[in-house]
């Protein structure tokens, strides 16, 4: 059986992250590419990121692969539907199965199914993906007995038995990095950032309950990694390639502090020293998980925020202190760590008054880095059956994402996309101030500024 394994992340049809040039490894394909090598089932990887649509479907008829699985998210469905059109379209790959896995999926199952994929891989993907290839190989029919599964069965969806979460990600390989080229992204992120920078998971699932975010794939738990596990893998990766940092793809990398000390000590036990990255909640942070953090190697912690309005934080369920966010955002910096923050405005319920307490957060914690964006619903969350029956803007399935969907907010949307400008020009002007720099390199930003709250003014009408 000839298996292939790929996304349809294109990187160059993407003008926003080519500015942003922060492209990661598919590390969930390499996870279930390891796995399925483990089990006896040799496989290739197709990494699409530095490629393109037609290569990608020169390579296809290529290689005639029997079954091909393709990971899903909201930023590649356009593409995915792209491809299951080709691969449907192609007389050369008639035979070819199409499975599809990843967080899209789930909530768009039929979707996906009458558009031409054959099998969904619903929730965690390697041991659904390794029972469903073995039936196909086998020919025995027994698609129906994999757990995890949906597929058209007798003209109908059917969804097979939920699939368990893997208790022990112990026992998980390491993902199949040598499948790809990890170089190009390397060279990548060196030319745009100076730094080179791998991806790395711990732990799957969140145990929280923030309301605009999606838990398709594993669901509200929290699994971890052995300290010692993570400490070999990045001994594996020093050992194998040179590259200067680390990036965690944790929601919450200090959700434990016990694990977080004793990942601290596997390091020095494996003699590993790395520079990284992570992401966590401030109600996770102390001064001690600071000193933790720093002398493992975190050089940047980014701290969810997504509002200055304990009003909206609420609303969200975020379920933490804006003024704790504010204490460990500024605290990071008092132990050499720069903090990073992240912003969402345009919530429900979300007035001009929240968002001025957003923009005082920013420049009262005045984080190294931040981003800013306008909340979406996704299928599937709190946020997305809060807000359906006020959609004004859907674009038809197979020509959009849940990205492109705007609901009834407080104001016009218009607003939001100038709020964004002017908390931006705000905090350009505050850093400006605080820097000392001359009153001239205020003069733009002042007047993006102002340019900016005139639109919110009028778009508020």
């Amino acid at each position: 059986m000839k298996l292939l394994l790929t996304h349809a992340y294109y990187l160059n049809e993407d003008p926003r992250e080519l500015l942003i040039m922060k492209p990661y490894v598919p590390l969930g394909i390499l996870y279930i590419a390891a796995f399925l090598e483990e089990h006896g089932y040799p496989n290739q990887v197709f990494d699409a990121t530095f490629s393109d649509f037609n290569s990608h479907c020169n390579f296809l008829i290529e290689q005639k692969p029997d079954v091909i699985g393709i990971y899903t998210n909201l930023m590649t469905k356009v593409n995915v539907l792209r491809l299951i059109s080709f691969i449907k379209h192609e007389p050369t790959l008639n035979h070819t199965k199409i499975i599809l896995g990843g967080p899209e999926v789930r909530n768009h199952a039929p979707n996906f199914v009458e558009y031409g994929a054959d099998y969904i891989v619903l929730g965690e993907g390697e041991e659904t993906m390794l029972e469903l290839v073995q039936s196909l190989h086998q020919k025995n029919g027994n698609e129906a007995k994999v757990a995890g599964v949906a597929f058209l069965k007798d003209n109908v969806i059917f969804y097979s038995e939920e699939r368990k979460n893997i208790r022990d990600i112990n026992t998980l390989p390491f993902p199949a990095r040598q499948k790809v080229n990890l170089q190009l992204y390397f060279d990548a992120w060196k030319s745009k950032h100076g730094e080179s920078a791998v991806s790395v998971s711990t732990m799957r699932g969140c145990p929280y309950t923030c309301k605009w975010c999606s838990r398709a794939v594993y669901g509200q738990s929290y699994r971890r990694r052995s300290p010692q596990l993570v400490a070999q893998e990045l001994k594996w990766i020093e050992s194998n390639y040179d590259v200067d940092t680390v990036w965690f793809v944790d929601d919450v990398f200090t959700i434990s502090h016990k694990w977080l000390e004793e990942f601290r000590d596997a390091l020095i036990s494996e003699n590993v020293k790395i520079k990284y990255e992570c992401i966590t909640r401030a109600d996770r942070m102390n001064e001690q998980v600071l000193e933790v953090l720093r002398d493992s190697g975190c050089y940047r912690v980014w701290i969810g925020a997504e509002s200055g309005s304990q009003k909206i934080i609420d609303a969200m369920d975020r379920r933490v202190d804006v003024n704790q966010v504010r204490e460990m955002i500024r605290k990071s910096k008092d132990y050499g760590i720069q903090s990073g923050t992240f912003i969402m405005v345009g919530y429900p319920g979300e007035t001009e008054s929240d968002i001025i307490e957003t923009l005082h957060h920013l420049k009262t914690s005045d984080p190294d880095l931040y981003t800013i964006t306008i909340a979406y619903p996704i299928k599937g969350t709190p946020l997305y059956t809060q807000t359906e029956a006020e959609f004004v803007v859907k674009p038809e399935w197979h020509l959009g994402s849940d990205r492109q969907i705007d609901f009834k907010r407080t104001y016009r949307r218009q607003y939001y996309d100038y709020a964004i400008r002017w908390i931006a020009n705000q905090m350009t002007i505050h850093r400006s101030i605080k820097a000392n720099r001359a009153f001239t390199d205020r003069i733009k930003p002042t007047i993006k500024s102002i340019a900016a709250r005139t639109a919110m003014t009028f778009y508020k009408l």
